[in-house]
């Protein structure tokens, strides 16, 4: 078990990361307060036995799995319900899911009497390496993924990875594209996978993975909360991916993968990332794609999707397409086109890849 704290501006919370967290943390953190809890339809029905145990007294909230949850409507409806079960400043939601739910959750938590305590408790592996750690919240709003949020921090994040056992190899898949983006940001990361490309659908391998991914965003966190300078190194891959995700319908994790492909090879094109370590980078990003299940996208149906990318949050006011990149091993950078050479070089390394696909 490993336990640390991840210290911000705005607060202090701990980090609680092992087989067993759990168990150890969550008997004492449901005590002394009202307590909310939320979740979505798959885990309510993995776990029923998990939710009578630890949260058998507190009100709870279901919503539809899924991504098309992730919205005002919904928001408005637990916000109610919160309402309704009468809880006060001094309650305490859990946000008891992946990555939609502790969006969602986070923000009804920093929304509800303009704030209240929120624990969340990751069990997917995207959100155990990801989402789950930093603050950030949001819904979806008018196509555009997490355009409206708030960064608002747990005061604790139970990361236990037996929730992992019940996560199907598409889950387990979208995981690998976030642990891949740390592995473009940390050097001892991308050593490991590099030297573990046969264990890349490996639950085992990927969850001692865990702990190092979680290490290194608790410190980018730490020193850039509100994504005004480091921060922005997590969006390796996000610009890009946010909008092939919007316009296939591929995982967040999976999409995460062919945009670090396709911006690392853009990067490559005009001198931005070192060409031999795009070459490295992207091999390793190839490896994962193919990785089981295969990603497969249908590049005649994409044609759209650069036009998706402008309405991406990173973007210049100037309309240039803003990207974070990584430059070299273990260095990233802030790289931006103006949209027009953005869909150009786009649609070149598109073309180029159907030629090649599947990779």
């Amino acid at each position: 078990m490993e336990k640390f704290e991840l210290h911000t501006p705005s607060f202090r919370g701990e980090i609680v990361i092992g087989e067993g967290a759990a168990a150890e943390r969550l008997p004492a953190l449901v005590k002394g307060q009202k307590n909310f809890v939320l979740t979505d339809s798959r885990v309510y029905a993995l776990y029923p036995g998990f939710f009578a145990e630890y949260f058998g007294k507190d009100s709870l909230f279901v919503l539809p799995e899924g991504e098309k949850s992730k919205t005002f409507e919904n928001l408005g409806k637990i916000l109610r319900a919160m309402t309704e079960a009468g809880l006060h400043r001094t309650s305490r939601l859990f946000a008891v899911g992946g990555g939609v739910i502790g969006d969602i959750g986070g923000l009804a938590a920093a929304l509800y009497m303009r704030g209240i305590s929120c624990v969340q408790v990751p069990t997917t592996l995207l959100a155990q390496v990801d989402s789950g750690v930093g603050g950030k919240t949001a819904v979806d709003l008018a196509g555009v993924k997490n355009v409206v949020g708030a960064f608002f921090q747990p005061c604790e994040v139970v990361v236990d990875p037996m929730f992992l056992r019940t996560l199907s190899p598409r889950e387990i898949k979208c995981g690998l594209g976030e642990i891949v983006k740390y592995a473009a940001l940390d050097r001892e990361i991308f050593r490991t996978l590099k030297e573990n490309r046969d264990r890349l659908t490996d639950l085992s391998f990927l969850s001692s993975l865990i702990l190092p991914c979680v290490q290194h965003k608790a410190k980018v966190v730490a020193a850039d909360e509100r994504e005004t300078g480091e921060r922005k190194s997590l969006n390796v891959g996000h610009t890009t991916g946010h909008a092939v995700e919007l316009a296939s319908g591929l995982s967040h994790g999976e999409c995460v993968l062919w945009g670090m492909l396709l911006e690392t090879q853009l990067a490559g094109k005009y001198g931005v990332t070192d060409s031999a370590y795009a070459a490295e980078l992207c091999s390793l990003v190839r490896d994962a794609l193919r990785a089981e299940p295969a990603s497969r996208l249908n590049f005649s149906a994409l044609g759209g999707f650069a036009e998706k990318a402008r309405s991406d949050k990173k973007n210049e006011e100037d309309g240039n397409i803003c990207m974070a990149v990584a430059k070299s091993e273990g260095e990233w950078t802030l790289f931006s086109l103006p949209f027009a050479q953005y869909r150009a070089g786009m649609e070149a390394i598109i073309a180029k890849i159907g030629e090649q696909f599947p990779l």
